[in-house]
C-alpha cells in the first residue's frame, strides 16, 4: 500500500500499523538506526493504530474507556470533541462511567471542534446543543469547563483567534475525538483544506450540507462552518478517529489506503504519531488490506 507522500504501511501486533512518513533517503536512515539499536521500537517512529470492533457498541466502549483513562491520568486535561453519530454513544458511555466511578471532572476542560455558522446554540441541530445533550449536561459541567465557537458572532475571525488562543494557552489538546464525513472531512475541514490551518471559517460542500439536514427538525439554510483546523489535530497529544457503518466503508478505504492529501482530509490521520482509527466491521468492509 503506497501513496505519493508515504512509504509502505506495516501491520504489527493487535492491529497496529506503522507508517514511515519520510522520503527514501530518510527511510534508509531509520532502517539503519533501528537495526543498530534494539531499544528503538518501530512505534517510536510514526504510528497509527487501526482497531476493528465487531459492533458499534464495542467500538464506542473502547473510545469511552480512552476518554476515562485520559482524565484519570490528567484531571485537568483538555479534550476536543465533535458532534455527530459516530462519537455519540462513546460520549454517553463515558458520562455513565465517569459518574459510576466518581471520576474527578472538576478540572476537566472540553473544546468543541466545530459549529454551523449562523445557527444559534438553542437550535437542537447545532453542534453546541448536541454536545450539551451528550456531554456537558450529563456531566453537570459548569460553563467555565467547556469552550465552543459562537457561530452567531459578527466577528468570526475573532472567534477563531479566541479558540486558537485558548488551546495554545493549554499547550494543545490532550485528546481529540473526531468522526469522518462522507467526503472525508474532519469537523468542517472540507476537501482541499490547508493542513496547516488552525481555526477558520469554511465554505461547506454540497454533501455536507445535504447530510447536515438530518440534525435539524426542519429544512435549514446552511452554507459555512467554523472549525478547529487540522493543525490542531496534528498537535493533539492523542487522536481517536471513529467511523461506523457500511456507509463509511468507501471513504475509510480512501482515507487509509488511497493517496494521502487534502482531497481526503481524513487521510491526515496516517501522519499523526499517536492515533487510533476505530472502525466496526461494516466500516472496515471495503479495505483491501483487512486485519
Amino acid at each position: 500500500m503506497k501513496s505519493r507522500e508515504t512509504l509502505p504501511v506495516f501491520k504489527i501486533r493487535h492491529f497496529d500499523w506503522i507508517e514511515i512518513n519520510h522520503w527514501p533517503g530518510q527511510f534508509v536512515f531509520w532502517c539503519a538506526l533501528l537495526s543498530a539499536s534494539p531499544y528503538l521500537a518501530p512505534s517510536s517512529i510514526t504510528t497509527m493504530q487501526l482497531k476493528i470492533f465487531p459492533t458499534y457498541e464495542s467500538l464506542s466502549t473502547h473510545a469511552a474507556d480512552v476518554m476515562f483513562d485520559a482524565v484519570q491520568a490528567k484531571p485537568n486535561c483538555l479534550i476536543g470533541i465533535v458532534s455527530g453519530d459516530s462519537p455519540r454513544l462513546a460520549y454517553d458511555l463515558f458520562c455513565e462511567k465517569a459518574k459510576a466511578n466518581n471520576l474527578d471532572i472538576s478540572q476537566l476542560q472540553f473544546a468543541g471542534f466545530d459549529e454551523w455558522v449562523g445557527i444559534p446554540p438553542s437550535n437542537d441541530g447545532s453542534c453546541h446543543a448536541f454536545l450539551h445533550r451528550h456531554v456537558f449536561t450529563p456531566l453537570g459541567l459548569p460553563k467555565a469547563n467547556f469552550h465552543v465557537f459562537d457561530a452567531m458572532s459578527n466577528d468570526l475571525p475573532n472567534e477563531c483567534a479566541r479558540m486558537n488562543a485558548f488551546i495554545a494557552e493549554r499547550g494543545g489538546l490532550d485528546l481529540l475525538l473526531v468522526g469522518v464525513g462522507m467526503n472525508g472531512h474532519i469537523g468542517f475541514n472540507e476537501p482541499g483544506v490547508d493542513f496547516n490551518n488552525y481555526a477558520h471559517v469554511q465554505l461547506l460542500e454540497g454533501i455536507t450540507l445535504e447530510v447536515g439536514q438530518k440534525y435539524f427538525k426542519e429544512a435549514t439554510e446552511l452554507k459555512y462552518g467554523i472549525t478547529l483546523g487540522l493543525r490542531h489535530l496534528m498537535e493533539a497529544g492523542q487522536v481517536l478517529m471513529l467511523a461506523n457503518g457500511q456507509k463509511k466503508a468507501d471513504i475509510m478505504r480512501q482515507a487509509l489506503e488511497g493517496e494521502m492529501g487534502n482531497a481526503v482530509p481524513a487521510s491526515i490521520i496516517r501522519s499523526h504519531p499517536n492515533s487510533e482509527v476505530l472502525l466496526d466491521e461494516a466500516a472496515e468492509s471495503m479495505l483491501h488490506n483487512k486485519l
